[in-house]
């Protein structure tokens, strides 16, 4: 059994293909099947149930690949050992990001945490809550900046900032009478939301769940993942919608009109890097998450007179 096998399992149990799996470790589909098998022949059990597609695991090789994925973490802590011994931090860092909190805070922080640290490779994927947790599991990424918390047992989250969420509304609405405003004075028929799947919608929802809607007839309904599209939507067909603060840099004058603060406790967002129990490249996490504290404004890092949302 050798470490190049576990890998080679893993990969096929990831990708569900042994053509994507040889893909992905840089290698010709035949030697990484022929390695697969050799290590079902020393085990003497068959790992994988080849007549499917895509390619499923049997039942006792669900439970060697969840082992081998702990053997492979653990392994890499032997390279980790030796990276912590460098004065200099290098290597690869991947990230997971909700696309609600990536345009928001990943163009301020780049060029700062690149000059910093030269000889870090950092690799950025745009995702889904769902898809972020579920590429954590698989160890397929270091980290995931998200909104918490996820209620993940084999998760640990590490709180950074504390965002708050603000109305943004048409001159039509009467939430732009009011200087401030209350969760109760949302009437959900004119809030434009984001699509299902993502977290912020939830917290949305979870913001207006002390009004109820009034009965009528809804015309149109639009499902978006993007912010920036509910902004632009507000700003040509009236209504109102929910922005994370973060957003308001973005905004002009005439736009920061259409803005409205809600009293205290304002309803908020926590955001943490999100990693494994037993996560490896400390160092690096450590220094991205430096480098996101060293942004976000000083109000942002306490919770204080905030009303967090579940997701």
């Amino acid at each position: 059994m050798t470490i190049t096998q576990l890998e080679y399992i893993v990969a096929v149990d990831t990708y569900r293909s042994f053509v994507v799996a040889a893909e992905k470790c840089f290698v010709t589909q035949p030697t990484l099947s022929m390695q697969v098998q050799k290590l079902e022949d020393t085990l003497g059990v068959k790992l994988f149930d080849r007549s499917k597609q895509p390619v499923t695991p049997t039942e006792i090789g669900i439970e060697i690949i969840t082992q081998a994925r702990v053997m492979l973490s653990e392994s890499e802590k032997i390279k980790e050992i030796i990276t912590d011994r460098q004065k200099e931090l290098s290597g690869e860092l991947k990230v997971g990001i909700i696309p609600t909190i990536s345009p928001y805070i990943l163009p301020k922080i780049i060029h700062g945490f690149i000059e910093k640290y030269p000889q870090v490779k950092l690799i950025v994927w745009e995702q889904t809550t769902e898809e972020i947790v579920q590429q954590l599991k698989l160890g397929m990424i270091d980290c995931g900046i998200l909104s918490t918390p996820l209620h993940e047992n084999n998760l640990t989250e590490i709180p950074v900032f504390y965002e708050n969420f603000v109305a943004y509304v048409s001159k039509n609405s009467r939430l732009s009478k009011k200087k401030s405003i209350t969760p109760d004075d949302i009437d959900m028929e004119e809030i434009w939301v984001l699509n299902e799947g993502h977290c912020m919608r939830e917290q949305v929802l979870n913001i207006c769940q002390r009004r109820k809607t009034t009965k009528g007839f809804q015309h149109f309904e639009y499902n978006t993942g993007s912010v920036e599209t509910l902004k632009r939507m507000v700003d040509q067909n009236n209504g109102a919608t929910i922005l994370p603060e973060l957003a308001l840099a973005e905004l002009t004058e005439k736009q920061l009109d259409k803005v409205r603060y809600f009293k205290s406790p304002e309803p908020a967002r926590e955001v943490s890097i999100v990693i494994q129990r037993n996560f490896l490249k400390r160092r690096m996490i450590e220094a991205l998450k430096n480098e996101i504290l060293e942004f976000v404004p000083k109000r942002m890092k306490s919770k204080k007179k905030k009303e967090l949302m579940d997701i």
